[in-house]
């Protein structure tokens, strides 16, 4: 099968993948949110107005590092680690990502990863927190503006994550976050350091290093949650919405290969594609390996990826010759997981794991 053009794939999209929906959603707002949200991105676009005027190089240099280590925060900490499973890491490593994920202000990593399991789990449905079905606006930020459908909630309240209350760092974030990290780690310090060291004006450094770095970092994140759910090929899956967008990739250090994550959620690579193709966040993760503070790295075989690409693919991806008439079968929605230890995992998908840097604790 030949792959899917532009126009080919826009006509899947809206004939296979979001069908013109019937029900009526509930319209409650949360007044809350929208406010903050205004507030933060009036600040970040003064803070980008900012920039071009008395400004130190310092400061810009300093917020874009900033913005990188929130980034991390997201991709390794909420994303691979606490949502996914995907590998494991030490107390040190933890910690550094839990002051990383807070830079981020995306509220708590143990909020972000149990949303972010039942989006895996339920992509797209009504039970998905930010379902793509429900237009762009709504999977990228509209979804906070809004009470929670009762179809989330209702799965939400059936998932199991003790593992996650059982992790001591992330459960110490989520006591603290409010009354510590957030207003010291997320707002306040960003903003003191270039204030304090090199003369910036507080001005400056908090609407360029606090409020634009926050707005950079969550569009950024939430891009992933909305465009990456409707522009792109699909060479894994051809069912679900997710696609594979490199640009994206780029911008979010590694998260773009998105149709490939949400077919294998518990590989700590996201993607296929080369190694280190685009994704800062698996060298990061292949650094801390190196010194042993991440361990249990979890891949997928070569083979069980050319499989499932002939099988369930869009044809987007070329396969080996070797692999061209094998592979049988159907997908459907109850082969989604949220990644490593979800109970729904087949014994074909542990059988074709790959663990590096194993560790038996």
């Amino acid at each position: 099968m030949p792959p899917q053009s532009r126009t080919d794939y826009h006509q899947t999209v809206q004939s296979k993948s979001q069908p013109q929906l019937q029900r009526q959603y509930r319209w409650k707002f949360v007044w809350r949110n929208i406010f903050l949200y205004l507030l933060m991105h009036a600040g970040g676009l003064y803070g980008f107005y900012l920039m071009f005027g008395t400004t130190q190089w310092k400061t810009i240099f300093y917020s874009w590092l900033l913005l990188i280590l929130g980034l991390l925060g997201t991709t390794a900490g909420s994303h691979r680690l606490w949502a996914h499973k995907s590998y494991k890491a030490t107390l040190p490593l933890k910690m550094i990502l839990v002051i990383f994920q807070t830079l981020s202000l995306q509220k708590y990593a143990y909020d972000w990863a149990t949303d972010h399991r039942v989006h895996h789990k339920y992509v797209d449905t009504d039970a998905d927190p930010h379902s793509s079905r429900r237009g762009l606006f709504f999977s990228h930020v509209g979804w906070l503006f809004l009470e929670r459908e009762p179809e989330f909630v209702e799965k939400y309240n059936k998932m199991d994550f003790s593992d996650l209350h059982a992790d001591k760092a992330l459960m110490f974030q989520k006591k603290y976050y409010f009354v510590f990290f957030a207003p010291v780690v997320g707002i306040l310090l960003p903003a003191a350091i270039p204030w304090h060291f090199w003369g910036e004006t507080f001005e400056n450094a908090f609407f360029i290093s606090t409020m634009l770095r926050y707005c950079l970092c969550t569009n950024i994140t939430f891009l992933i949650n909305s465009y990456a759910h409707v522009y792109g090929t699909k060479p894994y899956d051809k069912n679900i919405c997710p696609v594979e967008v490199p640009t994206l990739t780029i911008l979010t250090g590694g998260e773009g290969w998105h149709n490939y994550h949400h077919t294998f959620p518990w590989d700590y690579r996201t993607g296929e594609l080369g190694k280190y193709r685009f994704n800062l966040t698996t060298s990061f993760l292949d650094l801390m390996a190196a010194i042993g503070w991440a361990y249990d790295l979890k891949t997928v075989s070569k083979e069980m990826v050319l499989r499932r690409a002939k099988r369930t693919g869009d044809g987007s991806r070329e396969l080996d010759e070797i692999m061209a008439n094998s592979g049988h079968g159907h997908h459907d929605h109850d082969e989604q997981v949220w990644g490593w230890g979800d109970t729904d995992m087949t014994q074909d998908h542990r059988s074709y794991v790959d663990i590096h840097n194993r560790k038996y604790d």
